[in-house]
C-alpha cells in the first residue's frame, strides 16, 4: 500500500470564518492536500502562534497567491510525503518548516528548501517555536541590520517571541543587549535571558537609559515592532551609522520624524516582510540558520522561550493570550 493511501482523505484545520476577533477562527475539515514538486507534506503536531496570524484574521494580512488561506506559519512534526524531486528529506522525518499559510491543520504543504530538523532533544511543541521567530531575526537583525559583535543592540518588545529570540541571539554573537518590555516581570525576563539592560517603557525613557549606559554614543542596531512616535525616538537613540529595522507597526503606520538626526547621523532605516520573499529566498536562509543558528540550539546555547500551549480546536484562546499582551515568549498550538 502507497503512503498516500494510508493518510486519511480529510483533516481537521482551523479557518478564518470572517474578519474579526478571536471568535472567528473555527474548527472544520479540509481536503488534505498534496505535495508538488519540491514539496513535502508534513503532518503536523504543532503550530506557532504569531502576530501576522491575528493581522490575518483581521483581515489586515492576507495570505499571498498560491498559498494555503489558512493562518500559521510555522509548524513541526513528521515527513508524512514527499514530492517528485526531493532528496533530502524521507517520510517519518522529525522537522520544523517556515510555511506561507497552512499551520493551523493536521497537515500542511511546504517547499522542501523550507523545512529543517527539529534539533536534537526538542519536543515538536519547542520546534514548532523555532522557525519563524528565528528566521525573521537572523534576517533582518544580522543580515539587514548587519549586527556585529562588540555592537549595541536595541529589541523593543523583548519578552515577545520575536524579542526573547534577538536577546539570546545578538548576545550568543557578542553584542550588547538592551530590551524594552512593558513590565518589571517581563524585563526580568530579558534579563535572565541575556539581555545586559532591561527598560520599562512605562516608567522609563528607552532613549535616556540608552544614552546614558552607552555614555552617549547609542545603540548600533535596532530592531522595532512599535513604528509609530517610536520611529523619531529610535533615531535619537541610534549611534553614529546606527541601522533601525522595521519589523511590524503596532503603534500605527504613521509618524513624524527629525530626518536631519537621521542625515547627521548617517542612520539606515530599512525593514521587512518575510511571508512574501520568495521560496528561494527562505530556503537560503534556512541553509544559513541551519550551518550558524541551528549548532546554538542544538548545545541549548539558545533556545525557544515557551509561554503557553492550546489545543488546535482552542486556537481563538491562543490568540486571546496574544493579543492581552501578557504572555513571555511563544504561543503553540497542540496538533496532536
Amino acid at each position: 500500500m502507497s503512503q498516500q493511501n494510508q493518510l486519511p482523505a480529510m483533516m481537521m484545520a482551523v479557518t478564518i470564518s470572517e474578519p474579526g476577533g478571536p471568535m472567528v477562527l473555527k474548527t472544520e475539515e479540509r481536503t488534505l492536500p498534496m505535495p508538488r514538486d519540491g514539496e513535502v507534506l508534513i503532518r503536523v503536531r504543532a503550530a506557532g502562534v504569531n502576530r501576522p496570524d491575528v493581522a490575518q484574521r483581521k483581515g489586515e494580512y492576507p495570505a499571498p497567491k498560491d498559498a494555503s488561506d489558512l493562518p500559521g506559519l510555522e509548524v513541526a512534526g513528521d515527513i508524512a510525503l514527499i514530492g517528485k524531486g526531493v532528496s533530502r528529506w524521507k517520510a517519518g522525518d522529525r522537522v520544523c518548516a517556515l510555511v506561507p499559510g497552512g499551520g493551523y491543520a493536521q497537515y500542511c504543504r511546504v517547499p522542501a528548501g523550507h523545512v529543517l530538523p527539529v534539533p536534537s532533544g526538542y519536543a515538536l511543541s519547542e520546534a514548532a517555536a523555532i522557525p519563524e521567530t528565528f528566521f525573521t531575526v537572523w534576517h533582518n537583525v544580522f543580515q539587514r541590520g548587519g549586527l556585529k559583535t562588540g555592537e549595541n543592540f536595541l529589541v523593543h518588545g523583548g519578552s515577545s517571541g520575536i524579542g526573547t529570540a534577538a536577546i539570546q541571539l545578538a548576545k550568543a554573537f557578542g553584542a550588547t543587549v538592551f530590551a524594552t518590555a512593558g513590565s518589571s516581570e517581563k524585563c526580568d525576563a530579558c534579563l535572565r535571558l541575556g539581555a545586559d539592560i532591561a527598560i520599562n517603557y512605562r516608567s522609563e525613557d528607552f532613549v535616556a537609559v540608552t544614552k546614558e549606559k552607552t555614555d552617549g554614543k547609542g545603540v548600533d542596531v535596532i530592531l522595532d515592532m512599535v513604528g509609530g512616535d517610536y520611529v523619531d525616538r529610535n533615531y535619537a537613540a541610534a549611534a553614529m551609522d546606527g541601522r533601525i529595522v522595521q519589523i511590524a507597526i503596532l503603534n500605527g503606520a504613521q509618524g513624524s520624524a527629525n530626518y536631519a538626526r537621521l542625515m547627521m547621523k548617517r542612520l539606515t532605516h530599512t525593514g521587512s516582510t518575510l511571508r512574501a520573499r520568495s521560496d528561494e529566498f527562505k530556503a537560503e536562509l534556512a541553509r544559513d540558520l541551519e550551518e550558524k543558528v541551528w549548532p546554538l540550539l542544538e548545545s541549548r546555547q539558545i533556545a525557544p522561550v515557551m509561554d503557553m500551549i492550546f489545543p488546535l480546536t482552542e486556537a481563538w484562546r491562543a490568540h486571546e493570550r496574544m493579543e492581552e499582551g501578557s504572555h513571555v515568549g511563544k504561543i503553540v498550538l497542540d496538533v496532536r
